[in-house]
């Protein structure tokens, strides 16, 4: 238990570095205002149903911001899942596209930040819907942690004591706690 929370220290520490970093290079870690034109939802919708050669051949730009909850990086291209409170985006940075600075500094972002995308809308070999990155914003650096993806949270004790947590990790909580406010909304409306 010791080095658990020892190597969170050092995670946070890193974080905290790096947000110190940013600062240094003129970039603010925190509050940015950022238009989105979609949601993940809302590009789900309007665009998986369209083949790849439609949409290689509309130039169907778009404007998206959320959570970076995974990386996955292969020499000059970098894949990441965006979430956003609608759902999961893929996006797709390649360095030559973003620019190298840009890329370099998207490398160092961590799982948890926020940050906007601007790009168009594809699909990747496999058929996944993805957005082909050509602007990067970075709208809010995560100075903790995110819990386990594979895992999430187990602790029932933490679950309650740190309900954020449990919001970003599991997308059952969170679609519970959205229709719960929905229908008291809805009852208070009426």
């Amino acid at each position: 238990m010791a080095d658990q929370q020892e190597s969170l220290n050092d995670q946070m520490i890193s974080r905290r570095q790096k947000a110190d970093e940013m600062r240094e290079a003129g970039i603010d870690p925190f509050g940015h205002r950022y238009d989105r034109t979609h949601t993940a939802e809302q590009l789900h919708e309007l665009y998986d149903d369209v083949s790849t050669e439609e949409l290689e051949a509309g130039h169907h730009e778009v404007k998206i911001a959320g959570r970076m909850m995974t990386k996955r990086r292969s020499g000059k291209i970098t894949f990441a899942d965006i979430k956003d409170r609608t759902g999961r985006i893929q996006v797709f940075v390649q360095k030559p596209v973003v620019g190298e600075d840009v890329y370099e500094w998207f490398k160092k972002s961590d799982l948890g930040d926020i940050l906007g995308f601007k790009g168009t809308v594809m699909k990747t070999r496999a058929g996944e819907l993805s957005i082909n990155v050509e602007e990067i914003t970075h709208l809010s650096k995560a100075l903790r942690p995110l819990p386990d993806k594979y895992h999430g949270l187990t602790d029932v004790e933490t679950k309650y004591r740190q309900r954020y947590l449990d919001l970003i990790a599991n997308d059952d909580t969170y679609d519970r706690f959205y229709k719960r406010s929905q229908s008291s909304r809805q009852f208070v409306i009426t």
